[in-house]
């Protein structure tokens, strides 16, 4: 039997659209994994926290995109970055997993990324703080959802330099994320006209600083920096109370505070504690009206990093229906295209190096008095704007920055 040529035509256009569209989604699925520390020290500020934001970002989303299923999946990287890339490894080569999200710890980021680079993966830090991840080690298929040590770090020292403090002392955990803390604010603190009088550095998930105290109290100086975070930083400042070090006239600054740290510590062993944020759950109508769906099925308010997973993922999944794909490159060049404009970041920008661009906040521990009920934590004292928050794209190294 002969066929119309245009019937053949129309045909084999169809065959081949179907075959295009039967593409656009790897293996039928969108799986994106959260990978994070689920039993440690970190647990707290991401851990299962962040599966359930994950879970209401897909769920907010219709749990499909471009007509297929968007599943998640979760990790315990148990703060090893060995252990981080072996997981990371069998998602993308065996279990299909498209973006891995999450990390809480700059080790196992930077393994991770370069992993999702080499598979043509996505990854998208949440707490992360070593600079190299957007700087020299920064790949085309990552970014980076909160902040980094350099916005952690450079507004909050030329502010309390300038109060007076002017000269530190770091306590410091020894590896990328704590070394990348104590660097940038020690560049801050020297700018602003501060010295640094020493530091000491102790190693992860430590239950006893002691010793580290005492050298901070020796050192004499004005301000005691913590340069860590979780449950190393409430150990630390529970210690420092302990020791008196705010009685005997030092200051006890944390370079990185989380709600769940303040909520640990209680108000009273926290009160006065300043600090920078990307996010907190009381700042607007629309931050609270996602925070308390977000406590009803959590049991407590998010941190920034749960926070910043939603609304990472729902960036992420507007890049793949724009795209019309999910493959990691064009995903990624329409999510640096779309504004980020949500209850987490407004008129946020993913930037060249993978760094989204967003306001951070001045924030202060309440006193006790001052609170009016459980999680009324902070005040906000002002907004620090995005392009002042993160260093310049090109001050930050990235081999992928066009020169």
């Amino acid at each position: 039997m002969r066929f119309p040529l245009a019937l053949m035509v129309a045909s084999v256009a169809g065959s081949v659209w179907a075959s295009a569209a039967s593409a656009q989604v790897s293996d039928d699925i969108v799986r994106i994994g959260v990978l994070n520390d689920q039993s440690g020290l970190y647990a707290d500020l991401g851990g299962q926290g962040s599966v359930v934001a994950a879970r209401m970002a897909v769920e907010d989303a219709g749990s499909t995109v471009l007509g297929k299923p968007v599943e998640v999946v979760f990790a315990d990287h148990q703060n090893k970055a060995d252990i981080g890339a072996a997981i990371a490894r069998r998602w993308f080569d065996a279990e299909k997993v498209d973006m891995a999200i999450g990390f809480d710890n700059s080790a196992v980021a930077l393994a991770v990324a370069q992993l999702a680079a080499e598979h043509n993966r996505i990854a998208i830090a949440g707490a992360v703080g070593s600079t190299a991840f957007t700087g020299k080690s920064c790949t085309p298929t990552e970014a980076s959802w909160i902040y980094d040590s350099y916005a952690l770090t450079t507004s909050l020292a030329r502010s309390v330099v300038a109060e007076g403090r002017n000269t530190w002392f770091f306590l410091t955990v020894d590896y990328a994320f704590g070394h990348s803390l104590e660097a940038d604010a020690t560049n801050a603190v020297r700018t602003a006209g501060g010295k640094v009088l020493g530091g000491v550095r102790h190693p992860l998930n430590t239950s006893d600083f002691s010793s580290y105290l005492l050298q901070a109290q020796a050192s004499g100086a004005k301000v005691v920096a913590l340069a860590n975070g979780g449950g190393d930083m409430i150990n630390a400042i529970k210690q420092a109370n302990e020791f008196g070090l705010t009685r005997g006239g030092q200051s006890v600054v944390s370079l990185l505070v989380f709600i769940s740290d303040v909520h640990s510590m209680g108000l009273q062993s926290a009160q006065g504690l300043k600090f920078v944020t990307a996010f907190y759950w009381d700042r607007d109508e629309d931050s609270r009206a996602w925070s308390r769906r977000f406590f009803a099925r959590h049991g407590a308010m998010p941190t920034m990093a749960q926070a910043s997973i939603y609304s990472a993922i729902r960036h992420y999944l507007r890049g793949i229906a724009a795209a019309g794909t999910d493959e990691a490159k064009a995903v990624m060049a329409k999510m640096r295209d779309i504004p980020v404009d949500d209850f987490y970041a407004r008129n946020g920008r993913v930037r060249e190096d993978g760094r989204l661009v967003h306001d951070m906040y001045f924030g202060e521990v309440k006193k006790p008095a001052e609170s009016k009920g459980p999680w009324d934590y902070y005040s906000i004292l002002g907004v620090i704007p995005g392009a002042s928050a993160f260093r310049s794209l090109e001050d930050g190294g990235c081999p992928l920055v066009r020169r």
